[in-house]
């Protein structure tokens, strides 16, 4: 099928890739290919800040269960369910030497991460401990989860390069700033100077028409 986009890109991106930016712009190629190129800038833009969340959000759980539990390999107390033992054993599969809890930190997923605050952890985890890794939260933990868990979908379509274009991004990026901020304030207000987010969602239609040139 012909999409009216150049033949390197329909062989390098393929063209069921391709094609709902093709519906996305009414069938106009040169729309379509500059939404792709947009599509790539702004799920870089996202990188830094999301990156920054990941780390602030797993370190400061891993900190409060740590402490809970009194040793850092905290995950050999802790009342995990069947897929959290399944996720730990994976990432420790995966050192031929003895894995340190710095290291089981660092493979964890960040799916593995937000599944702690799950329900199903509500009695054993968030109450007694996992409530404090969010010390500038107050709302319900089913709250916290559905952000998270949004964040988490965005994450993972950035990383495994599908289309944000079509979510409402200025509303994700104001969350991942306010859950942020739950964990650590300062970091939020320290890595907005650097954030490209913003200057990035106000050249979507120029750039769509192509009076913008796409940069990554």
């Amino acid at each position: 099928m012909s999409t009216g986009f150049p033949e390197w890109m329909n062989s390098v991106y393929s063209s069921p890739r391709l094609t709902p930016y093709l519906r996305h712009s009414q069938g106009d190629p040169a729309r379509a290919v500059n939404l792709y190129y947009w599509n790539t800038m702004v799920s870089a833009a996202f990188l830094g800040p999301l990156h920054t969340f990941e780390l602030a959000l797993r370190n400061s759980v891993h900190n409060r269960l740590g402490t809970h539990f009194r040793q850092e390999d905290w995950w050999n107390r802790a009342p995990l369910d069947n897929e959290g033992q399944r996720l730990v054993h994976q990432a420790q599969s995966r050192f031929r030497r003895a894995a340190t809890p710095d290291d089981i930190v660092a493979e964890l997923s960040l799916g593995f991460w937000t599944s702690l605050i799950a329900r199903r952890y509500d009695r054993t985890l968030w109450v007694p401990a996992l409530h404090r890794a969010f010390p500038g939260y107050r709302g319900p933990r089913r709250d916290l989860q559905d952000q998270l868990y949004s964040l988490r979908l965005l994450r993972n379509r950035i990383m495994h390069c599908e289309p944000i274009h079509h979510r409402h991004l200025e509303a994700d990026h104001a969350k991942l700033y306010q859950v942020l901020s739950y964990i650590n304030p300062e970091a939020a207000t320290g890595i907005k100077p650097m954030d490209r987010v913003p200057e990035v969602l106000l050249v979507k239609e120029q750039m769509c028409r192509g009076d913008l040139p796409p940069s990554f």
